[in-house]
């Protein structure tokens, strides 16, 4: 049974950060419920929206897919460049896909800053999922005693309160694809600021049990200028909540390069986070694009946002590396370039991504992937529920892989993960020779190959997107 993960957009914000590249946006929260009733009327709708908008949902999917992307005609052979219009890749021989029965493991809540949302709305959204695809409740939370205690006593309450949904025995689903939901993953991302226990012991009983803080700091100076809402007292306030709420799966997030920031506030921030112990951490380079106030105002060379007080990329590599050594030392795996976890707390979700396993986006600007096609709805959250709730949906990107692309797709976010590529397996299912590719990588210390593994050489993680560049030449 394939394990199918789930995403939510949420496009809200609060402010608009200095940094950020996302299409997000600061709208007033009377804006809040026709977006998630949107959103909750593409759930329970998604068979058909995506019929109509051309998308062929669910086939077979997963990495097997790169025996049918070759049926369909694609590319056999080495790997090269991407086509600039890859061809479509049509339907597999032999008809029309074959309904498949997917086992939804994870929701990730995202944006944005889904945290401003109602609780109430964040409810009405895994409703829409627990209603449109199964319902397991013995499967809902395994990730600790008390919160699979919390849990089900919720469960309970609301079956005593003839909520819909709320009979795990009579699980429902909509008409169309069979599917089940076992949720071993639920999580929100959330800012220190809107963090409250009444809202936290409502995010609990609506089934989350994972939140990710986008802390991104520990020195106010540095939030400041980024212009953050929070400050280092909210992230000391937020953290017990959570704990007290029962949360007992928190991520939190640094940005290496923040403007103002030094080795020794780095330091600070880093020092701070192992203090606090969360499960999982997340570690990302600042980015530099036109996308983002800061990187514009960096590539013109301007002085706004402090962007004279960004440190240069030699400290940010150093940064990076600081990251890598205070982690490891406080026990954490690291298992992607920009993640560290305790054992077992790995992000199920994000997993996903890297390893190429099918996941479905709702709301403005989420993607989506079957393992043979990748979409992704419209950005413009008033254009997404204005075309919602005219009954089709905004698809604004849809892409069918060739064997070719996705063979690229293996390699690319493989390297990604620190257990490396199976070049094995990729031979076997893509029916490709590697032999020899990577040798060059190894010798100029970009790659190690271990037998038929092959990963990125630990000191080349920082400057990861250079190797990627030489690998696709």
């Amino acid at each position: 049974m394939e394990k199918l993960g789930i995403y939510v957009q949420v496009p809200f914000c609060q402010t608009k950060c200095t940094y950020c590249n996302f299409h997000t946006g600061v709208v007033a929260s009377s804006r809040f419920a026709p977006y998630v009733e949107a959103v909750c009327r593409e759930i329970r709708a998604h068979p058909e929206l995506l019929r109509a908008a051309g998308v062929e949902w669910p086939g077979r999917l997963g990495r097997s897919d790169a025996a049918r992307l070759q049926e369909d005609g694609t590319t056999r052979g080495a790997a090269g460049k991407r086509p600039a219009s890859p061809p479509g890749a049509g339907r597999a021989p032999g008809g029309p896909h074959v309904e498949t029965t997917l086992a939804v493991d994870t929701v990730y809540i995202g944006g944005g800053t889904p945290s401003l949302l109602n609780p109430a709305h964040l409810g009405n959204i895994l409703d829409a999922i627990q209603e449109s695809f199964g319902r397991n409740r013995d499967h809902v939370n395994d990730l600790g005693k008390r919160q699979r205690r919390d849990a089900e006593d919720a469960e309970i309450r609301r079956e005593e309160e003839n909520e819909p949904f709320a009979s795990s025995a009579r699980p429902r689903q909509a008409s169309g694809w069979p599917c089940v939901t076992q949720l071993e993953e639920v999580t929100l991302e959330a800012d220190p600021e809107t963090v409250e226990a009444e809202k936290a012991a409502a995010w609990v009983r609506a089934g989350i049990n994972r939140v990710s803080f986008g802390l991104q700091s520990f020195v106010d100076r540095e939030l400041i200028a980024a212009g953050r809402m929070h400050r280092r007292a909210d992230i000391y306030r937020a953290v017990p909540i959570l704990r007290e709420a029962g949360i007992w799966n928190i991520s939190v997030d640094l940005i290496a390069g923040l403007p103002h920031q030094t080795k020794e506030s780095w330091s600070q921030s880093l020092e701070e986070l192992v203090a606090m112990t969360p499960e999982h951490a997340s570690v990302y380079l600042l980015e530099i694009d036109e996308g983002s106030r800061l990187g514009k105002e960096l590539l013109q060379g301007g002085g706004k946002y402090s962007a004279g007080a960004v440190p240069g990329e030699d400290e940010m590599a150093e940064f990076y590396e600081m990251a890598q050594e205070a982690l490891a030392a406080a026990g954490y795996h690291h298992y992607e370039i920009s993640n560290w976890a305790k054992p077992g707390f790995e992000s199920k979700h994000n997993l996903k991504y890297w390893r190429r396993q099918p996941y479905l986006g709702f709301g403005a600007g989420a993607h989506s992937f079957s393992g043979t096609e990748r979409w992704a709805n419209a950005h413009d959250a008033a254009a997404y529920v204005a075309a919602v709730q005219s009954g089709r949906l905004p698809v604004e990107q849809h892409e069918k892989l060739t064997a070719e692309s996705a063979l690229e797709e293996e390699l690319f976010l493989g390297l990604r993960q620190l257990d490396g590529i199976d070049i094995g397996r990729i031979e076997r299912e893509y029916s490709v020779r590697l032999a020899g590719k990577f040798d060059p990588l190894a010798l100029a210390g970009l790659v190690e190959l271990d037998g038929n593994v092959v990963r990125l050489a630990p000191g080349r993680l920082s400057v990861s997107n250079e190797v990627f560049v030489e690998l696709m030449r």
